[in-house]
């Protein structure tokens, strides 16, 4: 690892935003930004400079929806795992998604000041981490894991009474809402994420329910708002999708049952989607093998039978998209079948676009992330190839990329360096 200036030689660049790559360029990073981009030379002096030799540099990727929390399909089981064991589990899911190139991740729910702080004083080897903290849910809601059989367990109430567990604080009226989003902003959430709709993995709600009153997720909005920032939603039906985003919400996570009327309705409010493709696959395949409760499985196979053609629809009526992957458990391994799935429908350049400047964008950093541009943060990959033309080079867990930089130090260098010697900064990837 070195924090010491350096330049990439003979690059061609894919900036995030266009879709020809351009001409050979050298790249000076120092202090954690892109310092200058030049065709001519630049003057190496003390830098550590490596030969791109013509391969594709381009920002790092960003999965804007992952849990490095929830270590288990089994989310009933989760209130009783030990924190120690969950956050082993997140060290190793943190280091594994840098080794494959996202520089950047969306924690959306379960990720905590904690795991940042860890990440910010150089205990944990991970990307950028941006977090939503615990998830808003209403009681019996896709946030509510408690079977149906199960009385309320005494030590998981607080004073108020108000159910919470790791991952969701339980809310039923507009006081409660912000209450809660005060407390959760209060510990450096980036956003806030209600669950608007049914879901998979939780046992009670059926996914074509909708969640929250209007007064519920318009106070949400209101002081995310208040405070710069915005609300995400847990969306399967297009009913939850429309709701939410007539009600302020900015980002609508799954949209997997989404129709045409509704996508249109989402493009005129300017509102952005981040599809999951990952994880249902994962479900699909080999969720009763990890464990999905029945119950669940058929939410699955109801769900994906129906997701691609929701994502057509969405990108033929322009919605702005970007690129999660939600995978659960020991699925977290799949991360970069997202490529692989999505390109079923999108061109590669679509794909680029959506895991670097639309993530950038919804992650409110377009200048920063997503991009290469002289003052953007120095998170970049340098691909054995041209993924413009071959999407497959993302999809093999990190082995196409010889160079993985986040915030302006090396994480991995197969490269020769200005020593003339081969230096690796390879971390264990587990």
């Amino acid at each position: 690892m070195t924090a010491e200036p350096i330049l990439i030689k003979n690059a061609h660049i894919f900036d995030g935003h266009n879709a020809d790559l351009s001409g050979r360029s050298d790249i000076l990073l120092a202090d954690g930004e892109i310092k200058e981009i030049s065709t001519g030379d630049i003057d190496t002096g003390s830098h550590h400079a490596v030969d791109a030799e013509g391969r594709t540099v381009m920002p790092g990727l960003i999965d804007n929806h992952i849990h490095v929390c929830i270590p288990t399909l089994d989310t009933t089981a989760l209130t009783r795992m030990p924190e120690t064991y969950i956050a082993q589990y997140a060290n190793v899911f943190l280091n594994a998604t840098l080794q494959r190139g996202f520089t950047t991740i969306r924690d959306i729910g379960g990720g905590d000041v904690g795991i940042s702080r860890a990440i910010d004083h150089g205990l944990v080897r991970a990307p950028r981490f941006y977090y939503a903290g615990k998830i808003m849910s209403q009681t019996g809601g896709h946030g509510d894991m408690r079977p149906g059989w199960e009385v309320d367990p005494s030590d998981l109430l607080c004073t108020c009474g108000n159910y919470s567990t790791k991952l969701t604080r339980i809310v039923d009226d507009p006081y409660e809402m912000r209450r809660a989003v005060r407390d959760e902003l209060r510990k450096g959430s980036h956003c806030i994420k209600i669950m608007g709709s049914g879901g998979v993995v939780s046992p009670n709600d059926p996914l074509h329910h909708t969640q929250f009153t209007e007064d519920e997720i318009r106070a949400a909005v209101d002081e995310c708002t208040r405070q710069e920032t915005y609300v995400s939603a847990h969306c399967h039906p297009t009913e939850a999708v429309r709701r939410c985003v007539e009600f302020g919400v900015r980002c609508i996570e799954h949209a997997t049952l989404i129709d045409q009327e509704t996508s249109e309705y989402v493009v005129a409010k300017g509102a952005y989607v981040v599809p999951t493709f990952a994880v249902l696959n994962a479900l699909y395949e080999e969720g009763a093998k990890y464990g999905l409760p029945e119950v669940s499985q058929e939410k699955i196979r109801h769900v994906y039978g129906q997701a691609m053609n929701g994502l057509e629809i969405m990108r033929n009526a322009g919605v702005k998209m970007g690129l999660g992957t939600d995978l659960l458990g020991p699925q977290h391994v799949r991360q970069c079948t997202e490529f692989a799935i999505r390109k079923e429908i999108f061109t590669p350049f679509e794909i680029l676009h959506q895991a670097t400047a639309v993530n950038a964008e919804i992650l409110l950093e377009p200048d920063r992330l997503g991009c290469i541009r002289e003052g953007a943060f120095a998170d970049l990959l340098v691909v054995n190839g041209n993924p413009l033309e071959d999407i497959s080079l993302l999809e093999q867990n990190g082995a196409a990329l010889s160079v993985i930089i986040r915030k302006g130090e090396m994480v991995k260098c197969e490269l020769p360096i200005s020593e003339g010697a081969v230096r690796a900064f390879n971390w264990p990837a587990n």
